[in-house]
């Protein structure tokens, strides 16, 4: 293996097996990595913190053998404390508060073998489709580094699409594995409420809309990190039913004949760009081509759903002050916060208990007629996304909307903004981008994003694929099948190849 030419083309899969096959060491791995990331994270600015050292010695010192033994990875700034990671979830409320141990998904993460190099960049407190935190500056798309890789696990997409690490810990409450897998070119896979561990340190995230995982180069891989790292942790409120086999031995065998429906209209009646639509259509086509019976429906969505969404969203927000206050033993003042994201705190803070209760009620009955589509139907297939990765700072508020957030943040009116058209215009512009994804936070629904399709000027659009509760191993079938039907791993970013 030449290594500085042949590193990315590699999945984790295939690297561990050269360490296991004494190929090539886990300090050769590590040092690989670590270059990359020094040469080319000025340009890209997907790193939170660095743990470079310490890497070093553990991959020098043996890894554990599990199935990743001696790998590079990358923990999202995000859920999933690491002993000694300064911790910030894109905010200044952490001051970078260090935790003294492990997360549980951070124990399987070892125990599997991966060498953990540091963590990668969110939004502030994870609330936006994109990674952007004021503080810690923008991360950039690889492909095209006056875009967005998307968010809030824009930092992991943009580190894996730019070939430092074979797959990276992510994220998602509200599409953030999806979004960014999408921007960048990458398969992401959202987990089944329940699948992974979200404990000690956190009890339930974003009322049960977040889940945790990874985005990753190859469909095998994700299979894989998912049977190193699922199941319930003591404790946990909830947990995904138990799955019949291992996962990658589903990524390795045919669905079967599935029922798929597709749609490329957005619930929310958001328009959808022709990219992403010629996407899910060309994904159809293929699905049809590989024998599955395949016809055009949706699941009963409506745009209450994304509203109810919103009240569980925001007062998610305000809660984490209480939380960086717990950790850290200091009160974070709103000042700290950017306006829009103190604007979602007071507004969280606005919402009364009765609201809150409603709307996850509301919620969960339109979960069930969600989950009725999906017993005559296997799969559904639509866009991850109505746009194409956008530009750098094409969600930030400007001019008048960007002074009324600070003033009205300032002022504390929290409570008005929820009932002025303001915070509607927020709300739409963000759910125009991101309309297919929230809806399966609520199901708790798997869902994958998987790359098949780039525009003319070399864009990624991912299409998105949705499963039955508890039944990853489907879409990771149908995922592997169109993998090796329109392979992607060799799709490089041309400035980073």
């Amino acid at each position: 293996m030449g290594l500085v030419e042949d590193y990315a083309l590699y999945d984790a899969t295939a690297l561990a097996e050269l360490v296991r096959t004494r190929q090539v060491t886990a300090r050769e791995l590590a040092e690989e990595a670590i270059s990359r990331i020094e040469r080319q994270d000025k340009a890209l600015g997907a790193m939170m913190e660095r743990r470079f050292d310490r890497a070093r010695l553990e991959a020098a010192g043996g890894v554990p053998a599990g199935p990743f033994a001696g790998v590079p990875f990358l923990l999202k700034d995000n859920l999933t404390p690491a002993a000694g990671i300064p911790y910030h979830n894109g905010s200044r409320i952490w001051r970078g508060w260090s935790p003294e141990h492990d997360s549980t998904l951070v124990q399987r993460l070892h125990r599997a073998g991966l060498v953990l190099l540091g963590s990668t960049k969110a939004p502030e407190l994870c609330l936006m489709p994109v990674t952007e935190p004021g503080s810690f500056g923008p991360a950039r798309n690889p492909w095209d580094t006056g875009r967005t890789p998307g968010g809030s696990s824009g930092g992991s997409a943009a580190a894996v699409a730019a070939g430092w690490v074979p797959m990276a810990h992510a994220t998602d409450g509200g599409g953030s594995i999806r979004i960014p897998a999408s921007c960048c070119g990458l398969f992401g896979m959202k987990p089944t409420r329940g699948r992974t561990p979200l404990g000690p340190q956190v009890g339930e995230a974003w009322h049960g809309l977040s889940v945790a995982h990874a985005v990753t180069r190859s469909v095998r891989d994700s299979a894989a990190l998912l049977d190193a790292t699922h199941g319930a942790d003591p404790g946990a409120p909830y947990h995904a039913p138990p799955p019949a086999g291992t996962f990658l031995e589903a990524a390795h065998r045919a669905p079967g004949r599935l029922r798929v429906a597709w749609s490329a209209d957005a619930p929310n009646g958001a328009p959808v760009h022709a990219h992403c639509r010629a996407a899910v259509e060309a994904a159809a086509r293929l699905a049809a081509e590989l024998g599955h019976e395949v016809a055009e429906g949706a699941p009963p969505i409506d745009a209450g759903l994304y509203h109810d969404f919103m009240t569980l969203f925001f007062t998610a927000a305000a809660l984490e002050l209480e939380e960086a206050e717990a950790a850290t033993g200091i009160r974070p003042a709103l000042s700290e916060l950017e306006a829009p994201t103190a604007l979602a705190v007071l507004i969280g803070r606005s919402i009364p208990g009765h609201e809150l209760a409603a709307a996850k009620e509301r919620l969960y009955r339109a979960s069930r007629r969600i989950a009725a589509f999906f017993e005559e139907v296997d799969v559904l297939l639509t866009p991850t996304l109505a746009q194409p990765p956008l530009p750098v700072g094409a969600l930030a508020p400007r001019g008048f909307e960007a002074a009324a957030q600070k003033a009205a943040a300032a002022l504390r009116l929290g409570g008005l903004i929820r009932r002025t058209p303001m915070l509607d215009e927020v709300v739409d512009r963000t759910f125009a981008f991101i309309p297919f994804t929230p809806p399966f936070n609520v199901t708790g629904q798997p869902a994958a994003s998987i790359p098949l399709h780039w525009t003319a000027e070399g864009l990624p659009i991912g299409v998105q694929a949705v499963g039955r509760f508890g039944e990853e191993a489907t879409l990771f079938s149908l995922a592997a099948q169109m993998e090796a039907a329109r392979p992607w791993v060799e799709r490089r970013p041309a400035g980073l190849a």
